[in-house]
């Protein structure tokens, strides 16, 4: 509606927005470049092996069955969620979906609780958000930490119990349908 009655102001809007735009993704590709490089020199240091060690008994109870190279890249996508460097984790994630993937054409149990938990990013330290909001000129920009540790565990623990219910409902329901195919196996094959 703008566009018509003023023009001119429509014209100084649209450019404005675009130059902040454009001020926005130069910041978080600095920001993101930092991450990932603070995660290459953690991975070439050797830290990632010892980060896979601290997280091997909740990884090994979460993602049954997952390979060492999955379990690793788990551990360090969880590094970087707790730090705050989502862009950064982004690249572990795929390669860990990628890994737990191997060979297999759906999407299984230990898949959908990663996806779950990388969503709901338990973030001891969004550091992410506390740069932007510094940038642009927050006096408290670190008031973030306390809200955004509570909001995640509290949505990651709820992701997670969803997913056991989920998985648990899928299992009986298995279990029903086959034992319904073993009594009447002249009507399973119409289901």
């Amino acid at each position: 509606m703008i566009c018509l009655q003023e023009p001119d102001s429509a014209v100084g809007f649209m450019l404005n927005g675009t130059s902040e735009a454009v001020r926005l993704t130069i910041k978080l590709t600095a920001i993101y470049s930092l991450w990932t490089g603070i995660l290459q020199i953690m991975s070439d240091s050797g830290v990632e092996k010892t980060i896979s060690k601290v997280f091997a008994p909740i990884t090994k109870r979460l993602f049954k069955g997952a390979s060492k190279e999955a379990q690793s890249s788990i551990a360090m996508n969880f590094t970087a969620n707790f730090l705050g460097m989502g862009g950064a984790a982004t690249a572990m994630g795929i390669n860990a979906i990628s890994q737990m993937g191997e060979k297999k054409t759906n999407i299984d149990r230990n898949m959908m609780m990663f996806f779950i938990i990388n969503v709901s990013s338990i973030q001891l330290l969004p550091t992410t958000v506390i740069a932007l909001r510094s940038s642009y000129g927050s006096k408290t920009s670190s008031d973030i930490i306390l809200p955004s540790l509570v909001a995640s565990i509290f949505t990651t623990l709820i992701g997670v119990v969803l997913v056991l219910v989920i998985e648990k409902i899928k299992d009986k329901w298995k279990f029903r349908h086959s034992d319904y195919q073993i009594r009447h196996p002249e009507r399973s094959r119409k289901i």
